[in-house]
């Protein structure tokens, strides 16, 4: 059975391309221009990802409204931000009411699709059993890039995609400086660079919220970042 993915845009010309270009990779699609009309619509049946607009009409922040409800009503439920909006604030905002991504509307097809095919295969993995070989260890972090999923001393990182796939690219190689290109490489997204700053705090807040004296992630100020084994060095 076919994906359900619903848009939630209120312009129609965007929408439908959306639209056409995720059927032609064989979802099933459901627009909605507005949030009372996507309301109504996930009451009677939730899609399996919803993409939302975060400006819906004459509702400036209607799709925040919408994800929070959608959030309440199914937390496991993937949801992406696709929007024109790209401040800070708004990224935040949206990561914070508990999106799994937050994409801009340049992002060109392709990436959108293979941030899609990211969410969905993390659905899927989540529940398969663990393959123990597919995981990578560095200290009290193990990823898990077949469940997406990340650990830290046992206890779930709630990482969104792009913040994994960071986090993957950090701790594949320790010690190794990575530039704001290469995490961005890495991620299979377009951001600026206060974009990838806004992700690193929040990544490095997370790991905080589970262990206060983390400490792995070191800025190496006019280069990038690194992911070191052992936090007591710096």
């Amino acid at each position: 059975m076919s994906r359900h993915i619903a848009i939630v845009e209120d312009e129609e010309a965007i929408a439908q391309n959306y639209c056409d270009a995720l059927r032609r990779q064989g979802y099933k699609v459901s627009h909605y221009r507005n949030r009372p009309e996507a309301s109504e619509a996930f009451k009677a049946r939730l899609p399996d990802l919803a993409i939302i607009d975060v400006g819906l009409g004459d509702e400036i922040e209607g799709g925040f409204d919408l994800c929070r409800d959608l959030r309440s009503m199914a937390p496991e439920l993937p949801i992406i931000f696709l929007t024109a909006r790209d401040s800070e604030f708004d990224v935040v905002s949206g990561l914070r009411l508990g999106a799994d991504d937050y994409l801009t509307k340049d992002i060109s097809q392709p990436h959108m699709l293979a941030r899609i095919v990211a969410l969905f295969r993390r659905i899927d993995a989540l529940q398969q059993p663990v393959a123990r070989d597919k995981e990578i260890v560095r200290d009290k972090l193990t990823l898990n890039m077949d469940r997406m999923t990340a650990q830290w001393s046992g206890q779930l990182v709630d990482l969104t995609v792009t913040e994994l796939w960071i986090v993957h690219s950090l701790a594949q190689h320790p010690g190794h400086v990575k530039n704001r290109q290469q995490l961005m490489d890495a991620a299979n997204v377009v951001l600026d660079d206060n974009t990838i700053t806004s992700h690193i705090k929040r990544i490095r807040k997370k790991f905080k919220e589970l262990d206060k004296a983390f400490d792995c992630i070191q800025t190496a100020y006019g280069m990038g970042y690194r992911w070191l084994l052992d936090s007591k060095t710096t």
